[in-house]
């Protein structure tokens, strides 16, 4: 897979908006947090880490530079990989299919797996592609470890499996999309916005101290397949839209 110049240009500020999205929904805090889309079979681009850091809410393109699975590439000065770059990088080698991966630390997220509480399908209409992960299965990668290095990365991708979200307890996060970079990366981003939400909800019912009871099975088979014109093309025009109106007025290029 190779993209042209002006798809490539497009791809990076679809990864940029991605970030602010990411910090705009509560999905991340301050600077942690980091989205790739894959460019060709070993470069991908990654929001890094530039001079002039100023985290995810005030993302702009020049944060968005392509390297290869290694971490190298012609990057400008001062620029550096995220050093969590392996979750990235092994997850591209070991899907050819992935076409986006993103990392975040949402709170909920991380409260619910220190937790140790089930990922059930609690809901269903409220939010039908959480249901729909809860009911297919959230695998769970029981360390809390910075993952910098190349056997974590692998352990990590282990879990994750053929699936398109893995909790990382006490950590956050790592979900992918596959298809058009463009629209994987969208479709990552909603997929984490999904755990998210059927993490709020759980932890606000154990809260109340009720029992943890999955929606019986014949209602998640009333539940439709929206497809991704719903659940991520639009689902993206809205977060972007809120991106732009509620996060700093910084444009995206100089």
């Amino acid at each position: 897979m190779r993209i042209q110049v002006e798809s490539y240009e497009a791809l990076r500020d679809r990864v940029a908006v991605a970030c602010r999205v990411l910090a705009v929904t509560g999905l991340v805090e301050h600077i942690l947090g980091h989205v790739s889309a894959r460019t060709g079979p070993d470069t991908l681009l990654i929001r890094g880490r530039g001079p002039a850091e100023r985290g995810l809410a005030f993302t702009v393109v020049e944060d968005v530079q392509q390297v290869d699975l290694a971490g190298t590439g012609p990057t400008p000065s001062g620029w550096k990989a995220p050093s969590e770059l392996p979750i990235h990088t092994e997850i591209l080698r070991s899907r050819p299919e992935v076409t986006a991966v993103v990392h975040a630390h949402p709170p909920a997220v991380v409260a619910a797996s220190v937790a140790d509480l089930p990922w059930l399908p609690l809901i269903g209409s409220y939010d039908i592609p959480a249901a729909r992960l809860a009911q297919d299965g959230i695998p769970v990668w029981s360390r809390s470890a910075l993952i910098r290095r190349r056997d974590l990365a692998e352990e990590m991708a282990d879990h994750l499996g053929d699936r398109t979200v893995v909790v990382l307890r006490g950590h956050g996060l790592v979900t992918v999309g596959t298809g058009d970079p463009a629209h994987a990366v969208a479709e990552a981003v909603t997929r984490a916005l999904a755990v998210d939400s059927l993490a709020r909800t759980t932890l606000a019912v154990a809260a109340t101290g009720a029992p943890l009871r999955p929606i019986p099975v014949e209602d998640i088979d009333e539940l439709p397949d929206l497809g991704p014109g719903f659940n991520v093309s639009a689902m993206w025009r809205h977060l972007a839209a809120r991106a732009e109106h509620e996060g700093p007025s910084v444009p995206l290029r100089p």
